[in-house]
């Protein structure tokens, strides 16, 4: 996912197999998007040996502040690319890094949305946040298809989380910052978004099953908050020598001393659903 990626794009049924064979019966096929100038559905693209469409439609609702008081606005070299853009891995402090508001909707940030969708598609993710490639800023990507041309490409700049279920599910994520490496997370089954599109319209989206969690797995990201920190202690000994195997990756590739160590810090486990907003 967010760098999700449950879903490859070569077979996003056989990604779903699991969810799909959980005693808790999650359903991959909610999801609904209130946006502000489209009062039309919309449809994900299908075909007979694809899983369910996702339902998407539209409502105008303007709350959403264009500005958080407190929060640092990025400039335009925030959001400028140069070259082809890079998946950013564990342990990296970019991935903890604060990551600025957008302001500015110009072609800087049409350049990198259509660059985070271009490496997306090549590592066969499903979602990617700013972060991911080296951008510190509050942009991600989703598209639950995970294969151009198909599904619908969704692009939220500035997400902020209205609302959680009640409904806690757990399930198996991976992450493109963690390459090869797997673990349960429990998260809220639908969540309630407020964000800005591209262009800077702003609108809501109602999210459910598969899409849900993938946006708050990139969310999380935008908080600094990485998909580890909220597996259960039993979950994350199984990757625990898989993440100092990626430390010890950064270290011979930098020169530098690991910024964290699985190992050494003490973790407090992430609320289920709720990371800072």
């Amino acid at each position: 996912m967010a760098a999700a990626i449950w879903a490859s794009s070569s077979s996003f049924a056989r990604a779903l197999q699991p969810l799909l064979s959980r005693s808790t019966s999650l359903s991959p096929i909610n999801c609904t998007l209130h946006q502000y100038k489209s009062p039309s559905w919309l449809f994900f693209s299908a075909s007979s040996n694809k899983p369910p469409n996702f339902a998407v439609y539209a409502q105008a609702r303007r709350t959403l502040s264009s500005k958080t008081k407190g929060e640092e606005m990025a400039t335009p070299a925030d959001l400028s690319v140069e070259g082809p853009l890079k998946i950013v891995e564990y342990p990296d402090p970019i991935l903890r890094a604060k990551n600025k508001r957008i302001g500015t909707f110009d072609n800087n940030l049409k350049k990198l949305v259509d660059g985070m969708f271009d490496i997306m598609y090549k590592t066969d993710g499903i979602g990617l946040s700013a972060p991911q490639v080296g951008m510190n800023v509050q942009l991600m990507v989703f598209n639950a298809a995970g294969e151009r041309g198909e599904g619908e490409e969704i692009v939220l700049v500035n997400p902020r989380v209205s609302r959680y279920s009640r409904r806690i599910i757990p399930y198996e994520e991976g992450c493109l910052s963690f390459p090869m490496i797997y673990g349960d997370v429990e998260r809220p089954d639908s969540v309630k978004v407020d964000a800005q599109d591209i262009n800077g319209a702003r609108f809501e989206i109602s999210l459910s099953a598969l899409p849900a969690r993938v946006f708050q797995h990139e969310f999380d990201h935008l908080q600094g908050i990485l998909f580890f920190e909220k597996m259960t202690d039993e979950v994350l000994d199984t990757i625990r020598e898989d993440l100092v195997a990626l430390e010890k990756k950064y270290e011979d590739r930098t020169g530098l001393p690991t910024p964290e160590s699985i190992n050494t810090r003490k973790i407090k486990k992430a609320a289920v659903g709720f990371g800072k907003s």
